[in-house]
């Protein structure tokens, strides 16, 4: 009778982990294959590839920030709106002197502008956090809530209009390269490893995963769950800032339309990339992946001339497709 030894169990169990962890990259290897033959080569041509990558940034710094919500069994549907009043802010403060812009006597840096813009988004988060934590609010309400009052706050402020004429140092945040990298994409590339760092080699990011994990748990060991709570909605609140600066310099303009749906990316990524709607599971290099992929989905459809409704019901089944094999990996 055949014995199995200790090696033979260790060997099978990393081979199943292996592939259960890096399966995602095999995805996103066969969604290019795909498509290139799809479109006739169109998609694997540099320029294209460049747009994806540099298109990529504002879907995965925001994806980042709804993976930390994600695996504490919360949800952001805010994070579209807070990058539109970001935008709006901030191109409002980096306009060049005119009589029309909105601050016409108002002469900052363009590093004011920024800031301002990133710390509007991190207070539409704060505010979120302190609901859901205080009122004990579920976040899919509080969130819904917040996602209805900052696009109307973009609107009030722009007076529905794009704000235009910036100053062409925070175009440069969008539009140019450093060494021949895309800057969104440097900096989409500081967010991830930073973010990486801190879900995994943090006290914080062990929080996270706790309480996920178990919240009556993460309460009993110490945990406290309204800070917490707070500082990761106002993480994603802050990560949606950084996305609307940088959406708002890629175009020259801040749109008070900005990010309409990308809500909808950003949990697809997210989910995509393995993290968990059952809590205490996710990964920021899943995550980018995810992101990834749905950048090139997006790309793939339009070269292959499909509208943007086309579009949203492909990613919704993706969704349920992604939740079914999710439900089925925890049973």
């Amino acid at each position: 009778m055949a014995t199995t030894t200790t090696a033979d169990v260790k060997s099978k169990f990393d081979t199943a982990a292996f592939i259960k962890q890096y399966a995602i990259i095999g995805i996103l290897i066969i969604f290019v294959v795909v498509l290139t033959f799809a479109t006739g080569g169109k998609f694997l041509q540099t320029q294209n590839l460049l747009n994806v990558v540099t298109q990529v940034a504002a879907i995965g710094i925001i994806a980042i920030g709804m993976t930390f919500v994600i695996i504490t069994l919360g949800i952001d549907l805010s994070v579209g709106s807070i990058l539109a009043v970001a935008a709006v802010v901030s191109t409002s403060l980096a306009q060049l002197p005119s009589a029309t812009a909105k601050y016409p006597d108002l002469h900052l840096p363009v590093i004011v502008a920024v800031l301002a813009g990133i710390a509007v988004g991190a207070l539409a988060g704060w505010t979120n956090g302190f609901l859901i934590a205080t009122f004990k609010i579920a976040p899919f309400i509080a969130t819904l809530g917040m996602m209805s009052s900052a696009r109307g706050l973009a609107l009030i402020y722009s007076d529905g209009r794009p704000i235009s004429r910036l100053d062409p140092t925070f175009n440069f945040l969008g539009q140019n390269a450093i060494l021949g990298i895309p800057v969104p994409i440097i900096i989409f590339a500081i967010v991830a490893v930073t973010a990486h760092v801190i879900l995994n080699y943090t006290r914080f990011g062990r929080h996270v995963y706790a309480i996920g994990g178990n919240e009556q748990a993460a309460r009993v060991s110490g945990i406290n769950l309204k800070r917490a709570t707070i500082v990761i909605y106002t993480l994603c609140g802050l990560l949606a800032g950084i996305a609307g600066v940088i959406s708002a310099g890629r175009i020259g303009s801040g749109n008070p339309q900005l990010g309409t749906g990308i809500e909808l990316d950003a949990i697809t990524a997210a989910v995509i990339g393995g993290t968990s709607f059952k809590g205490g599971i996710g990964t920021i290099w899943g995550t980018v992946i995810g992101a990834l992929i749905i950048q090139s989905l997006n790309t793939g459809l339009v070269l292959l001339g499909m509208n943007d409704f086309v579009q949203m019901v492909v990613k919704g089944a993706i969704i349920i497709v992604a939740v079914i094999l999710d439900e089925r990996k925890n049973r």
